[in-house]
């Protein structure tokens, strides 16, 4: 269900409602009790937030300086267990 934003004419303030796009749109203003009118929302679209997301978490990193980290990570891990086999 959609929220529609409103204004009043008489007190200019402006609010937001929760109703079905079945409902007819409000007459008065809940505070003033003057004439308001729907106004146009461009709508906010999608939102994506936190983890989870191809910008935060697939983005392609240089494909040198990933098979750098690869090699130097392959070494380390080598380094270690020839280390562990020496003792």
């Amino acid at each position: 269900m959609p929220t529609y934003d409103y204004k009043c004419e008489s007190c200019h303030d402006i609010f937001e409602y929760f109703q079905t796009m079945n409902d007819k749109p409000l007459a008065e203003c809940p505070k003033c009790t003057g004439k308001i009118r729907r106004l146009v929302s461009g709508g906010s679209g999608l939102i994506f937030k936190g983890t989870g997301f191809y910008k935060t978490d697939y983005v392609k990193t240089n494909s040198k300086e990933s098979k750098e980290v690869k090699t130097k990570n392959n070494e380390s891990k080598d380094n270690k267990s020839k280390q562990k086999e020496k003792k």
